[in-house]
């Protein structure tokens, strides 16, 4: 039973850890390299997709995709989709992709001159599935090390540890003022009726 308890606790926090990662902001220093349009055609990994951009039509799955490429600071490649979220999931209700590419493609350096930003995006890249990080805004900074401080994460984590601290211990009280008892109870009639069947079964022999 205990086997069973920890294997369902650390399977549900996981599962909380990675919807978190995914889908609070994160930041990277970055050399933007260059920006691009590519037609997408969505299929097993379209979860991993926004809805197409706000205005447009909606039923079709194959669209056009901006992509701005980078270059970070430990000379690793990166590689950002640019698509609205609108009103939906994420709630970022970005609708501004057009002109997020125009600034991404104004900002694009060489390595001999360089103009590092900083990306603030959402998601995972996972080249086996084709799946990209979607960039939620770029702004230049004044080199690859900068102090980025995730003052949102910061502010969500600590509401969400204080909503499930308040939760669990108004949850162990109801245990211990309500379960618990009961449980109790139910374990003495258990042991009672054992009692009278032994002695019942004792009489008759």
């Amino acid at each position: 039973m205990s086997y069973v308890k920890w294997t369902f606790i650390i399977v549900f926090w996981g599962l909380v850890a990675g919807f978190l990662h995914y889908t609070l902001p994160q930041h990277d220093v970055a050399r933007i390299t260059d920006t691009y349009e590519k037609r997408v055609d969505p299929g097993e990994n379209s979860w991993f997709w926004a809805q197409p951009d706000v205005g447009s039509d909606g039923t079709m799955l194959s669209r056009d995709v901006f992509f701005i490429q980078t270059r970070r600071a430990d000379d690793s490649v990166m590689v950002y989709r640019n698509e609205d979220t609108g009103w939906g999931w994420p709630p970022y209700f970005k609708f501004d992709t057009s002109n997020l590419q125009a600034e991404a493609a104004d900002l694009r350096s060489t390595a001999g001159t360089p103009q590092w930003v900083v990306i603030r995006h959402y998601g995972w890249r996972n080249e086996l599935i084709s799946i990209f990080p979607n960039a939620i805004s770029v702004r230049p900074v004044e080199g690859p090390d900068v102090t980025i401080i995730p003052w949102i994460n910061i502010v969500i984590l600590t509401v969400l540890a204080a909503l499930f601290w308040a939760i669990w211990v108004r949850w162990r009280r109801f245990r211990e003022a309500r379960i618990d008892p009961t449980l109790e109870n139910v374990g003495d009639r258990i042991d009672d009726g054992g009692s009278r069947l032994r002695n019942w079964f004792g009489r008759k022999t």
